[in-house]
């Protein structure tokens, strides 16, 4: 694809075979993204693509390989063409300018023999340029004239009257062999520096892709092995030893050390590592020697999810790309117009066949709208590569744009405001029946089977024996029931209690006091009675206070939302500076998510942040959800953004990211269209060399790259 027309006309034929549900095609990445259903396989969807002049390929594990040696060639032919073309249009050029600044040298004047000029510009117009002839014949063929017709029209023009001047009659002084030549070899120029510049926007791909190893060290019956990293298998013991990397995702059984995890997580200061702590593929260990249990094979790492989540950004698009997609379709039919109306009027104005020939010329090759179509692609792969080593993680180039109109952001409290890893401080028992150890245990033998934050602090409270439950049921946002030894318990907030029949209100005197700290009851009780209950105490990020600082200094609204009492719910309000009307406690999953509805029918973009499995109908109704890395792979899937780390200062820096971004796109667009709208009309009477018009006209997409690249070099609060 060269051109913003020919990724549009690839979406269009693929969006119109039958079964295809939708295809985004994107022009920086190569790639065609397409959703369809089981009467279509990816064979038919090729098919496709080649009915109209391209070529496709599957993009999967088995053709990567296939795909990096085309992708190689393709380069190599590109560097060899361009090479020759400079060979054979140098002489030509060269003569020109000698002419220009009066030298009548007689090897100058040979070169600009009419036969000279022929022999050498023939290669370089059909030869070189043959890709601009096909690639006109299958967009003309398909009713979508794209780049290659304007330079292959352009070219052709200026070929076809130096045969006339030199061979037929014509003025022999007025050859434009090295014009045709000149804007081809520029053109190629301008191709192979975009495509190397396009390889330097994938560069976070390339990097994040270097950090999974290829070798790991197993021990299987009892002996050292080393083996590829794609034949770990979960289970596998891996050796790890300081300055190697970690093969796969897995748990520590053996040993301790220090690992730095910045090239998952964006944080500099390694992290240290004991026993039945989680160690993830790509990072580094720099100290001790340790083993671990694989728990992951090379195909579904964290990592290997992060590069897919960064490969599926790459290749989306943002809704402002819509403006240039609706342009480009009309522009090269536009162009061709103009050039057709410059053509006749100079003829009419100046009867010179000759110089309205050569202003249309100029008009067709400045106007090929190459930067139009770099120009919104580019920089959201730079700008979600970024993100994704500051460990932001976004899901499409939508979810960066959007990020920038945030105005109002909805924090869940526990493992989002909060560290997420509470612990028991105290524990009230109200029955005469039970001891508080049994409280505990029961407690402890009930949560064990619950992912929540809040039961993780009761079961490492209870180290002792669990009892066996059976019949386990979760409601979410309310608690859990269970039956031990035959009879019922149930553990979970006051909600639950009252809707079991049991009243809470006798233990108030004795509660409130311990919500008025912030922190968390949880109550326990059997089919006759609430047994007693544990205070929970849960600190608040660091990061949190600094943070929703930054926001509130940068007008964007905070809020609170949090299935715990409102007590606590004040309490942690205060200790970050969200105002106390714009928080809600007790609220369920649904709430949540009607809560977000509600700040949205009042006009507020908003962005919701949360990591638990209650937060996921929320993320997905929030303008832009925001995943806690650190939470639940639900609360991910239902998320555009993910923290991998859940550090509550990425939130700040991807709004500042997202408003970097879509300012790089904005100018981009703005100098892929000015540079048409000024640069047409100079064309057209007559104020630019076909040669310079070839020349601007490649700048003008380099200039849009290197505006993209420039993301990499800011540094994000």
């Amino acid at each position: 694809m060269t051109c913003a027309n020919c990724s549009a006309r690839v979406e269009k034929e693929l969006k119109q075979t039958v079964g295809v549900i939708n295809a985004n095609v994107n022009l920086a990445t190569e790639k065609a993204t397409v959703t369809f259903d089981e009467t279509v396989n990816s064979n038919q969807i090729i098919h496709a693509v080649e009915s109209i002049g391209y070529g496709a390929i599957l993009y999967d594990e088995a053709h990567k390989a296939q795909i990096a040696k085309e992708q190689a060639m393709q380069t190599r032919k590109m560097k060899r063409e361009l090479l020759w073309s400079i060979l054979l249009t140098a002489p030509m050029l060269i003569g020109m300018i000698l002419m220009m600044l009066g030298v009548h040298h007689p090897l100058v004047m040979f070169v600009h023999k009419p036969w000279v000029q022929l022999v050498l510009a023939t290669p370089v117009q059909f030869l070189i340029g043959a890709r601009f002839y096909k690639g006109a014949y299958h967009s003309l063929k398909t009713k979508a004239p794209n780049m290659d017709v304007l330079v292959a029209l352009g070219t052709s023009a200026a070929y076809l009257l130096s045969l006339y001047n030199g061979f037929f009659g014509g003025d022999k002084t007025h050859l434009y062999f090295e014009s045709s030549a000149m804007i081809i070899t520029l053109i190629l120029l301008g191709k192979y520096l975009e495509h190397q510049a396009k390889n330097k926007t994938s560069d976070a791909i390339r990097q994040l892709m270097a950090l999974a190893g290829d070798e790991a060290v197993v021990i299987r019956d009892g002996k050292e092995q080393t083996v590829s990293v794609e034949e770990v298998i979960v289970g596998d013991h891996v050796k790890i030893i300081p300055g190697s990397r970690i093969p796969v995702d897995g748990k520590i059984i053996e040993g301790h050390s220090i690992i730095d995890e910045s090239m998952l997580t964006g944080e500099s200061v390694p992290v240290e590592k004991k026993i039945g702590d989680d160690v993830y593929s790509g990072t580094v260990n720099t100290t001790g020697m340790f083993i671990f249990k694989a728990e992951q094979t090379s195909q579904n790492t964290l990592l290997s999810k992060i590069i897919q989540m960064v490969e599926n950004a790459q290749g989306s698009k943002a809704p402002i790309q819509s403006i240039a997609d609706k342009i480009s379709t009309i522009f090269v039919p536009v162009v061709l117009v103009v050039a057709l109306i410059t053509f006749l009027l100079t003829f009419w104005l100046s009867k010179d066949v000759e110089r309205a020939l050569i202003n249309s010329v100029s008009v067709l090759v400045i106007a090929c709208p190459c930067a139009l179509g770099l120009a919104t692609p580019t920089a959201i792969m730079v700008g979600t590569g970024r993100g994704a080593k500051h460990g932001i993680l976004i899901k499409n180039g939508e979810a960066l744009e959007k990020a920038a109109s945030i105005n109002a952001l909805v924090f869940d409290k526990t493992g989002t405001l909060t560290k997420g890893t509470p612990k028991v401080t105290e524990t009230i028992l109200f029955s005469n029946h039970y001891s508080g150890i049994e409280l505990i245990r029961i407690g402890a033998s009930l949560e064990s089977h619950s992912e929540h934050p809040l039961a993780q602090a009761i079961v490492s409270y209870y180290q002792g024996e669990r009892l066996s439950v059976t019949n386990f049921h979760a409601t979410v946002g309310f608690g859990i029931t269970g039956e031990i030894n035959n009879q019922v318990y149930m553990i979970g907030n006051a909600q639950l209690m009252q809707s079991k029949g049991f009243h809470v209100k006798p233990y108030e005197s004795l509660i409130a006091p311990i919500e008025a700290m912030g922190k968390t009851v949880v109550y326990v009780a059997d089919s006759n009675e609430v047994i007693g209950a544990m205070a929970i105490a849960d600190e608040v990020k660091e990061s949190a206070v600094h943070t929703i600082k930054q926001l509130h200094n940068e007008q964007i609204e905070t809020y609170m939302l949090t299935g715990d009492n409102q007590a606590t719910a004040e309490h942690i309000a205060k200790q970050v500076d969200i105002p106390t009307n714009q928080i809600m406690s007790q609220v369920l999953p649904e709430e949540k998510a009607n809560y977000i509805n509600m700040l949205q029918a009042n006009g507020k973009f908003v962005g919701m942040v949360g990591d638990g499995i209650n937060d996921a109908p929320a993320l997905a109704n929030a303008t832009l959800g925001i995943a806690m890395g650190s939470g639940t792979d639900i609360a991910m899937e239902s998320a555009d953004v993910t923290i991998v780390k859940g550090d509550l200062t990425k939130v700040h820096q991807l709004i500042e990211l997202s408003q970097k971004t879509l300012r790089k796109i904005k100018q981009n667009l703005f100098w892929a269209f000015i540079y048409n709208v000024i640069g047409i009309p100079f064309a057209a009477f007559g104020l630019l060399n076909p040669i310079i018009a070839g020349g601007a006209m490649a700048f003008s997409s380099i200039c849009v790259l290197l505006n993209s690249l420039s993301l990499n070099r800011i540094k994000l609060k």
